[in-house]
């Protein structure tokens, strides 16, 4: 079943605006600021980024890039790239009515051109330089978009999705949200229990690229033992805003997993909209 791009967009919306609502430790959420930016900036990022993620026969570097350009211009800043990156190959199967495995092998040669300028524009913090399939090199030769996510795929969980058909939504996302949906967490908590689950499963990318493998696990760790100690139903806000606060007043943002925490969330409306992902 193929699903119109408005509703594609607005669906979109609701999961970033959900995500917002949701105490997400260590990220920008509707409890508390951070990193020098506000839940502003997010919503007004999710509207005018919706159009160019859900723009009709568009690729999945076009949509990418069109809502990364977007939102530059409305906010400035890069508070999307990840989310974008992840919801452009679900968009795209939910408009074409593929599977997320056809729309992923579709990619063209044209993809990695789109998917590198806009992760050039965005600018996104930690990015660093690459012995191979450097980002920042607009000199080099493009590789297919297909080897390049491959390339960084041990270092990047985001990356990762492209090449496991997004194993991590599959395994950590989708599990956590039917579990919290299942114990009756209204639709902040279900968002802040798949927020803590994927930071609770793997390091996050975000935080290993600017801090390091040993801080990203020992984060790991730490929301590991504060999920197996909190109940979700109960809304532990004080429990959570602790750790938020000691996670930002290191400056560390799990922003990796909040990208995932959207995509679950837009994979699970789509679906529920009739997509065929699967």
């Amino acid at each position: 079943m193929t699903l119109q791009s408005s509703q594609i967009a607005d669906l979109y919306r609701a999961a970033c605006l959900a995500e917002l609502d949701a105490l997400k430790v260590g990220n920008v959420h509707a409890y508390a600021a951070g990193h020098r930016m506000e839940v502003r900036d997010f919503a007004r990022s999710a509207e005018v980024s919706a159009e160019g993620l859900a723009r009709a026969g568009a690729g999945i570097g076009a949509r990418v890039l069109a809502g990364v350009a977007a939102t530059r211009a409305a906010v400035g800043q890069n508070t999307n790239l990840g989310i974008l990156l992840l919801c452009a190959p679900l968009a795209k199967a939910a408009e074409r009515g593929i599977t997320l495995a056809q729309a992923l092998d579709s990619l063209g040669p044209e993809e990695a051109s789109d998917v590198f300028a806009a992760i050039r524009l965005a600018s996104p913090g930690g990015l660093g330089q690459a012995a191979r399939h450097d980002v920042t090199d607009e000199s080099a030769p493009l590789p297919p978009l297909a080897d390049a996510m491959a390339e960084a795929a041990p270092r990047d969980r985001i990356a990762r999705a492209y090449v496991t058909g997004f194993a991590d939504v599959r395994a950590i996302g989708l599990p956590a949200l039917d579990a919290a949906r299942a114990a009756g967490l209204d639709a902040p908590w279900c968002a802040s229990a798949v927020h803590l689950a994927y930071l609770s499963a793997v390091p996050d990318s975000h935080i290993l690229r600017k801090h390091g493998a040993a801080v990203a696990e020992e984060i790991r760790a730490q929301a590991a033992r504060l999920r197996e100690r909190v109940d979700m139903a109960a809304k532990p806000v004080a429990d959570l805003l602790a750790f938020d606060a000691a996670l930002k007043e290191r400056g560390i943002n799990p922003g990796t997993s909040a990208d995932f925490t959207v995509a679950t969330l837009f994979y699970h409306a789509l679906v529920m909209a009739g997509a065929g992902l699967a």
